[in-house]
């Protein structure tokens, strides 16, 4: 059974942090945001036929997160689960952000991200599902190289006072965002399209 955005429980609702990413073809200037991040990483991990490789980035922010009414205080959870709480919820990641440690492997990961056409790479909320073992399948729209495809993540929460802690992954096909796998070494070495997207986002929630 699926859940409208604007009925679904508090924790469901601030979980699509991610990510990872994740995930507005570009940065959004607007309000700030009811909810904020207090700190987050977001990796990209794929492998070639000659090694594994991964990059990850901490720079995750919160682009749009609209209420639809005044939703703050110690009943923010009571809150927020009413008709209308909240009318959007978008989040976005520099793709220049995301580090291997490596300058190599960095510049053919830009070079097919397509970081100077599309700066970010976004990910905006449509809807949640509940799933087993009181995990969430949050669908939503994921651009990246502003190529937008329909996603669904698998998302775990944990909540600790004012704070809300989402992980979760998803596995993709680069070409299905248009991105052609990198080569080197003269070709011989193949990247695999498939790549696991893992994230975890620490949230800080309005308490007053």
């Amino acid at each position: 059974m699926s859940y409208p955005i604007h009925t679904v429980r508090p924790v469901i609702l601030t979980a699509l942090l991610v990510t990872a990413a994740a995930l507005t073809a570009s940065a959004r200037e607007s309000a700030p945001a009811p909810i904020a991040i207090q700190k987050g990483q977001i990796s990209i991990a794929g492998s070639s036929n000659v090694h594994e490789w991964s990059a990850t980035t901490a720079d995750v922010r919160v682009t749009h997160a609209q209420l639809g009414a005044a939703v703050s205080g110690p009943a923010f959870a009571e809150e927020i689960v009413r008709p209308g709480a909240l009318a959007a919820f978008e989040i976005a990641v520099p793709a220049a952000s995301l580090k291997s440690g490596k300058d190599g492997l960095d510049k053919n990961m830009y070079k097919a991200l397509k970081v100077k056409e599309h700066a970010d790479i976004t990910f905006r909320l449509t809807r949640l599902d509940p799933a087993a073992d009181g995990a969430f399948k949050a669908a939503g729209v994921l651009r990246i190289a502003g190529v937008a495809r329909d996603v669904v993540l698998d998302l775990r929460t944990r909540t600790s006072g004012s704070t809300l802690t989402v992980t979760g992954s998803v596995d993709l096909l680069m070409t299905d965002f248009g991105i052609k796998p990198p080569t080197a070494m003269l070709g011989m070495l193949k990247t695999d399209p498939k790549v696991t997207v893992t994230f975890e986002t620490v949230l800080a929630i309005p308490l007053t």
